[in-house]
C-alpha cells in the first residue's frame, strides 16, 4: 500500500506546487506582454537568463516539480543577489517577481515529473 501512496504522490502534485505553478505561468503571460518594448524585453530576458542559471545551481539538474516548488519561498533572497550583481538595470528590483516567476516557468519543463 505504501508503494501505491508513493506513485500517487508522484502523479498529483501538491496543492503548493500547483499554486506556484499558477504564479509561475502568470510570470510567463505577463512577460510576453512586454514584448511590445524589445528593449525592456531583452533586460527582462537578461535577468530570467540571471536566474535560470542560479536556479541550476540551487536545485540542480534532476528535480520534481516539488522541489522546485519548494525551493520558490527561498528564491527572491538568492534571485535578488543574483540580479543585482550579474544584471541589474534601472528599476530591476520591482520586476523581480515577473522575472522570477519567469525564470522558474522555464526551468519546470526540465522537471522529472513534468506534463505540460
Amino acid at each position: 500500500m505504501l508503494l501505491g501512496t508513493r506513485l500517487a504522490s508522484r502523479a498529483m502534485p501538491s496543492d503548493a506546487t500547483t499554486l506556484a505553478r499558477h504564479e509561475w505561468e502568470e510570470a510567463a503571460r505577463r512577460l510576453e506582454l512586454e514584448r511590445a518594448d524589445p528593449r525592456r524585453y531583452e533586460r527582462l530576458l537578461a535577468q530570467i537568463d540571471t536566474v535560470v542559471a542560479e536556479l541550476r545551481r540551487q536545485v540542480g539538474q534532476t528535480y520534481s516539480l516539488d522541489e522546485l516548488a519548494a525551493s520558490y519561498g527561498d528564491a527572491e533572497r538568492w534571485a535578488r543577489d543574483a540580479v543585482g550583481e550579474r544584471a541589474p538595470s534601472a528599476g530591476w528590483p520591482r520586476d523581480l517577481t515577473l522575472v522570477l516567476g519567469a525564470a522558474y516557468h522555464a526551468y519546470q519543463r526540465g522537471a522529472v515529473d513534468y506534463l505540460a
